[in-house]
């Protein structure tokens, strides 16, 4: 195992973190991992006697500029752009390092139920981005879903439809994590918000490249009538009628407790990294608690969601429950680390 950082490749560039525009050359970065790869006399992953998967958060254009549609700007305002420099410097200099690096994909469609357009109020207009939406309102008529969607969703069953929604809110409700939230409609399958982040996207292929591992993808977020924060899980997996909704990820939750050492970034603090963590916890706690002390999770390539109000200050500042969360879990034996550590330099590596 390489036991000090290595240079920035020239390619790099860390001006790219803030360009919406940016596309690697896929084949130039090849080339240059194989000539790295010799420089450097680094070896291949699949030799690695000690086994760190690197798990990237939904780094994804959307989230990670201001042009993206929810763009994750913390409360400095550049937030996520200074994730994303961090975390493809935090890759590069770790290439020997890192074994697996996993991105995730919140993937959507034009209607799902934490999108204003799956709903409609009164007067049948659709809603409005970043307000919450509760059991009692749906039980009280002020809002409901949109008629239009249960054609091609529940086979033109409005009245089930309209039982699944209140039960949605109201097993959100009980669980106490969330109440539904509207979110601008983002990271849409076909769109440009959908891709990774240009610096993010080059950086792992060159690790890919240079040390002859996948590029691995997990997708979530395509199913319309769950929120599907954690990549581990959906946030609600049965219906109303007793029918199962969704399933866990069981399969990656195994891939990530197979590794020594489960290094977690991305986006958001306050949302998908928190549920992600959160419910690897809960699967840790279910098997051995010990096995908390093998997540590494960096704090400073990670911003919450923050919504501006105009007037310099914010209708919607997410940060505290991301901060309760990273106390939280370092009190069950996960480590908060910094990019600018070296890796081996992390207790425990």
């Amino acid at each position: 195992m390489t036991t000090t950082r290595l240079p920035l490749p020239a390619h790099y560039d860390r001006a790219q973190a803030a360009s919406w525009a940016y596309r690697p050359d896929e084949g130039a970065l090849a080339t240059a991992a194989a000539a790295w790869r010799k420089t450097h006399a680094i070896k291949p992953a699949a030799a690695d006697e000690r086994r760190v998967h690197l798990l990237l958060i939904d780094v994804q254009r959307d989230f990670c500029f201001p042009e993206g549609s929810l763009y994750v700007a913390g409360r400095s305002g550049t937030g996520a752009i200074d994730d994303s420099r961090r975390i493809a410097e935090l890759v590069y200099q770790n290439l020997g390092v890192i074994t697996d690096i996993t991105t995730t994909m919140d993937t959507h469609f034009a209607y799902q139920i934490f999108f204003p357009a799956f709903w409609v109020d009164q007067a049948d207009q659709p809603l409005t981005p970043h307000r919450v939406i509760t059991s009692d309102q749906i039980a009280r008529g002020e809002v409901r879903p949109n008629p239009a969607v249960a054609k091609w969703l529940c086979g033109g069953n409005y009245a089930w439809l309209c039982k699944q929604v209140r039960f949605y809110c109201d097993e959100l409700e009980k669980a106490g994590k969330y109440q539904l939230y509207l979110w601008p409609p983002h990271c849409l399958l076909g769109s440009d918000g959908h891709a990774l982040a240009g610096v993010v996207h080059a950086a792992r292929l060159f690790h890919a490249f240079a040390r002859g591992a996948q590029s691995w993808v997990e997708v979530k977020g395509g199913n319309p009538l769950t929120e599907n924060y954690s990549v581990l899980r959906p946030e609600v997996l049965a219906r109303w009628d007793g029918a199962s909704l969704a399933q866990r990820n069981t399969q990656f939750v195994k891939t990530l407790l197979g590794a020594d050492a489960v290094v977690i970034a991305g986006q958001a603090a306050s949302h998908c990294v928190k549920s992600t963590i959160d419910d690897l916890l809960d699967e840790i706690v279910a098997f051995d608690a010990a096995l908390a002390k093998k997540v590494y999770v960096v704090t400073d390539c990670m911003s919450s969601v923050t919504v501006p109000d105009g007037k310099g200050g914010f209708a919607a500042d997410f940060t505290p429950a991301a901060d309760q969360a990273l106390a939280r879990f370092a009190a069950a034996g996960m480590h908060l680390v910094r990019s600018t550590d070296p890796i081996t330099s992390w207790p425990g590596l």
